[in-house]
């Protein structure tokens, strides 16, 4: 007999305690108690009645129904994986070890990402998440550095399920990006991105500089969640800010209307500024500045524990050297690290790709336990 498969057996009764956990830790018998809920509403005469509030219904119990399914599917492949243990150990049949393997990291995996889940318990966490990205001074090198981190948080969205919208795109005078921004959709975008917010700061060898110096480059990432308009929060009256319209330029292709539709919004009482292009009308990217405007807003308030909108100070963020929260460096090693977390890895080029979750789970769980690094 294979002895692997003594210790996959190990390793499976060994998690079997945390996988229970999780029942209680995703609160499984208050889910399906708010799923019954919410199918009496979904039958009940007139629920379409009103296609926001139905809408707003149907997504939740989307979510409630994902969540259950996801947690029965862990349970049966633990069960699948003990089962294929056991016809081994029965059959002395090795040729089973692949798929064990393979079965055991992906639960693994599933288990991991929903432990992290569980932990994003934030009033806002379960919303889609607004980013903003804006180039630090250096002109072309720090707006192409810009670019670089655009990218790599669209291919994160794309490799972690998530979609994304562009919502602002301001390209740099010869290369990469001034700023832009997008909206990340998908149950707990911002949970998992919250933790992005701040100053990264690159090293390399400039592709911009004929002597192949040295360079050190830096940008700033916005995240905020997006927050639906509702009674328990606030409107912004058209006396609070000022509106310019401009041309809309950058990426969008098709999407972007070349007229003076695009849209600036400007808090007066903060100074905060938003703005839109994308969108196919003045109308639709006023629209979209105004959400934009009120979820910073309200997030900010959150945050600092403001009583009150007009409490709040807008607040440039310094882009230098000490602000950063990450450091990405590309010469004379490759590194990227963490300042807040610790976490760290050589692979510089698999990070610029997307692969970001390391970073993201270690800060979920320095924030959970309160484990920073001392910097």
């Amino acid at each position: 007999m294979n002895i692997e498969f003594d210790n996959y057996k190990q390793k499976l009764n060994d998690i079997k305690p945390a996988l229970d956990g999780l029942a209680n830790s995703l609160n499984l018998e208050g889910l399906k108690n708010e799923l019954e809920r919410l199918h009496a509403m979904q039958e009940a005469p007139g629920f379409w009645d009103d296609p926001e509030k139905s809408q707003k219904i149907v997504m939740k119990i989307k979510q409630a129904e994902n969540k259950i399914e996801r947690y029965d599917k862990m349970v049966s492949s633990w069960e699948d994986l003990l089962t294929i243990c056991e016809m081994a150990e029965e059959e002395d049949d090795d040729s089973m070890l692949p798929e064990l393997k393979e079965g055991f990291e992906i639960l693994s995996h599933d288990m991991e990402t929903c432990r992290l889940e569980t932990l994003l318990t934030g009033k806002y966490d379960k919303n889609n998440s607004i980013m903003s990205f804006q180039a630090g001074a250096g002109g072309t090198e720090a707006q192409d550095w810009c670019q670089m981190l655009y990218r790599m948080y669209t291919r994160w969205a794309e490799r972690s399920g998530f979609t994304y919208k562009i919502l602002d795109f301001q390209e740099g005078d010869e290369a990469g990006l001034k700023s832009a921004s997008i909206l990340v959709e998908g149950e707990n975008a911002y949970g998992f991105l919250k933790g992005e917010s701040g100053v990264h700061r690159l090293v390399r060898v400039s592709p911009f500089d004929s002597n192949a110096r040295r360079q050190t480059s830096f940008s700033a990432i916005e995240v905020i969640p997006e927050i639906e308009d509702d009674s328990e929060d606030f409107e912004i009256r058209p006396d609070e800010y000022e509106m310019q319209v401009f041309r809309s330029s950058g990426a969008g292709g098709q999407h972007i209307n070349k007229t003076s539709s695009a849209v600036r919004l400007i808090h007066k009482a903060s100074g905060i500024v938003v703005s839109c292009q994308t969108e196919r009308s003045q109308f639709q990217n006023k629209e979209t500045c105004l959400r934009m405007l009120r979820s910073k807003l309200v997030e900010i308030r959150e945050r600092e524990h403001l009583a009150t909108i007009a409490d709040i100070k807008g607040v440039q963020q310094k882009i230098e050297w000490g602000s950063q929260i990450r450091n990405y460096v590309f010469m004379p090693y490759t590194l990227v690290k963490d300042t807040r977390t610790g976490c760290e890895t050589s692979n510089v080029n698999a990070v610029m790709d997307g692969a970001l979750d390391p970073f993201i789970e270690s800060y979920l769980n320095c924030l959970a336990s309160g484990n920073w690094v001392q910097k």
